[in-house]
């Protein structure tokens, strides 16, 4: 058995402590803040599983992800995802095309005509488009993830298996030490460890030059661009949103999410909203230390239209609204590689949430040496 340093505490850095663990790794999480903080991606209450890729590889990840969210569920005794189903339409999207991936990969689902799926879910209105209806795609097995609840579930079973979690621990550099690394950080500490998992997410580009890796896959790696993006939550306008599924809706202007709620945001009543947010309409940022926590009144603006032209069933007025991290690569795919023991993994660009307890096992084969990431994942 090996020992290892993992770098970060969300979803993915969860999720490679809780894999490296129950194999009988010894395993050190350091996390710069506490886990699953604000400063990160993986906050909060609600993220969307949803199984609409465009790409067969990913729908088949989504699927083998839903079975490690179950184990994940059943092992730590928790609801980690509610089921609300959820809606793709819009031209930009293709429901039919996505449609044809579901059936090839046995995803239960529906191909709705507009006016059909506007009767069943009358806070939508479909086929507004100015490309003419394209249809609706309902798939039932779709939800919310609770990240916060997921972090919290995976490491309490890598603590439960011997893993040692390290709060309020900024990682400054590693080093190559002896036939192992050295982990530094600003105020002197280290620890050390035969290797290295850095899952950084949107701090991952400041501290890339501080790892020892060789300059040919620094220069491989796809360039790494930070988001700060903004989301906005809408209440109900009859105040009851049990019944709303997730949505994502995508036409020839923008493309735009949405989901209920959770925690994120409470009426003062208690009484949630609808999450909603346009996919990578926020503004470039360095890395998550950047972050100003500013929302864009241009985005805002172009949201609350958006509500107003689209989701009838909400009051188009935010009641909250806040600012997130994506740290995105040219191709949406994910970044698992590494060498000499070091393994960068960014499970990002807006989508990684839903695959985090896959990811894991996934990052753990790759930093154990047991069985190279995907195809898609790898560093040219």
């Amino acid at each position: 058995m090996g020992t290892y340093v993992v770098i970060g505490a969300g979803l993915a850095g969860a999720a490679t402590a809780w894999h490296l663990a129950g194999r009988g790794h010894e395993v050190t999480v350091l996390e710069r803040s506490v886990p699953a903080n604000g400063e990160g991606s993986s906050h909060g209450s609600a993220r969307i599983l949803r199984y609409g890729y465009p790409d067969p590889f990913y729908v088949r990840l989504v699927v083998e992800a839903r079975a490690e969210w179950d184990g994940l569920e059943r092992l730590s005794g928790e609801r980690l995802i509610s089921g609300t189903g959820s809606l793709d339409f819009g031209a930009g999207r293709d429901p039919a095309a996505l449609a044809a991936l579901f059936e090839e990969a046995g995803v239960e689902h529906e191909l709705l005509t507009s006016a059909d799926a506007t009767e069943r879910w009358p806070g939508f209105r479909f086929g507004s488009d100015v490309d003419g209806d394209s249809g609706v795609l309902w798939h039932p097995a779709a939800g919310v993830i609770d990240p916060e609840a997921a972090v919290s579930a995976m490491l309490r079973l890598a603590r439960a298996d011997g893993a040692r979690v390290e709060t309020g621990w900024p990682v400054a550099a590693v080093e190559r030490a002896g036939a192992g690394h050295r982990v530094l950080a600003a105020d002197g500490r280290r620890e050390e460890a035969e290797k290295v998992v850095v899952t950084a997410g949107g701090w991952l580009p400041g501290l890339l030059g501080a790892l020892p890796l060789p300059r040919a896959f620094l220069d491989a790696l796809p360039p790494i661009q930070v988001m700060e993006e903004n989301a906005y939550h809408f209440p109900y306008r009859d105040g009851a949103g049990e019944a709303w599924p997730t949505f994502i809706h995508k036409d020839a202007g923008m493309l735009v999410y949405g989901l209920p709620g959770g925690r994120d945001a409470a009426l003062p009543d208690g009484r949630t909203g609808l999450k909603i947010a346009e996919y990578n309409g926020g503004r470039p940022i360095r890395s998550a230390a950047a972050r100003t926590g500013r929302i864009d009144p241009a985005n805002r603006r172009r949201i609350t239209g958006y509500v107003r032209r689209t989701l009838p069933g909400l009051v188009p007025e935010p009641y909250a609204e806040t600012t997130c991290l994506f740290t995105n690569t040219p191709t949406e795919d994910f970044v698992i590689d590494g060498v000499g023991g070091v393994t960068v993994a960014s499970p990002c660009s807006g989508h990684g949430a839903k695959f985090a307890p896959l990811l894991g096992r996934i990052i753990a084969d790759a930093a154990s040496g047991e069985r190279p990431a995907p195809e898609p994942f790898r560093v040219a």
